[in-house]
């Protein structure tokens, strides 16, 4: 990927749920594509189950939605979502062939613990989770630090990629963005279909 193309576009995926853990709860997901030069191309909208398994489904389901075949990079605001609804990067990247890159903002020990906790004889869930790998804290031009786990490309790759796109602050223009619009359209607590 060359950072200084300006119709590279990044695919930034945030989630706008913010309820309570309600068992069949729908938490709405927003994608943005934004070209390097920070236009944004496109948007899309698509829900995961709160406390479900289907986030990495969902995120598919965006990129389909979307039709597009020129997006670079998926860049997601985390990668467990929807309390404990796992996205399986690496399976996001096979099945599309486009790298990936989830972003976080805080150390943390991990979720292993609150996930047997919450889920205690959901083995698939914790495997999801230990598979992710461990997430890499990378220095922002602008001076904060966030976690990073790269899927499809090398470290250096998404470091380079994320603060591209970070013009200040510590949150990349397209997961804010998406963060946004999800905000924007309000909470949705609908049972799941």
């Amino acid at each position: 990927m060359r950072l200084e193309k300006p119709g590279l576009r990044v695919l930034g995926i945030a989630e706008s749920y913010r309820g309570r853990h309600d068992e069949g709860a729908r938490s709405r997901l927003v994608g943005v594509v934004m070209r390097r030069d920070l236009r944004i191309d496109g948007f899309a909208i698509e829900e995961a189950t709160v406390g479900g398994s289907d986030a990495t489904g969902a995120v598919l389901r965006l990129i389909k939605a979307l039709g597009r075949s020129d997006i670079n990079l998926v860049m997601t605001s985390g990668s467990v979502i929807a309390w404990f609804n796992v996205i399986d990067g690496d399976e996001i990247w096979r099945r599309t062939g486009v790298p990936g890159v989830s972003v976080t903002y805080e150390p943390s020990d991990g979720l292993e613990e609150a996930i047997a906790r919450h889920f205690p004889r959901d083995v698939v869930r914790l495997t999801r989770y230990r598979s992710l790998g461990e997430r890499t804290p990378i220095e922002l031009s602008t001076g904060s630090t966030i976690y990073v786990r790269p899927f499809g490309l090398e470290i250096e790759q998404a470091a380079r990629m994320v603060d591209a796109f970070t013009i200040d602050g510590r949150v990349p223009e397209p997961v804010r963005v998406a963060r946004l619009i999800g905000r924007g359209l309000g909470r949705d607590t609908r049972p799941a279909r």
